[in-house]
């Protein structure tokens, strides 16, 4: 399994988990962040602003999902066709164990 961390511009954020509902993939948590990537925030005239509001949504896969949701997730996330700065990021990190809470399963 694999945790998919994916960073995005909040206005992406509703066609993003659109895009994972209609593929199949209907769990999601979603957070509310800031930050600031490569190009260290946003200048507008002498004010610069370094810590942007993102929304970073998190998903665990199967290994064969992987990299079909990253593709899902890229096509639903980036601006235009060529993408712009600050259309964010996808992290994925392994998940070894996971557990259902209400029946203490191991998933």
């Amino acid at each position: 399994m694999y945790l998919l961390r994916a960073i995005v511009r909040p206005e992406k954020s509703p066609a993003v988990m659109k895009a994972l509902f209609n593929a199949g993939f209907p769990a999601v948590t979603k957070l509310s962040v800031f930050g600031r990537g490569k190009q260290r925030g946003l200048k507008v005239g002498d004010v610069t602003y370094d810590e942007l509001p993102k929304e970073m949504l998190m998903i665990v896969i199967k290994e064969s999902d992987k990299d079909f949701v990253v593709e899902t997730i890229l096509g639903a996330a980036r601006s235009g066709d060529k993408g712009q700065f600050g259309d964010g990021k996808i992290f994925v990190t392994p998940v070894e164990e996971s557990y259902t809470i209400s029946s203490g399963k191991r998933d």
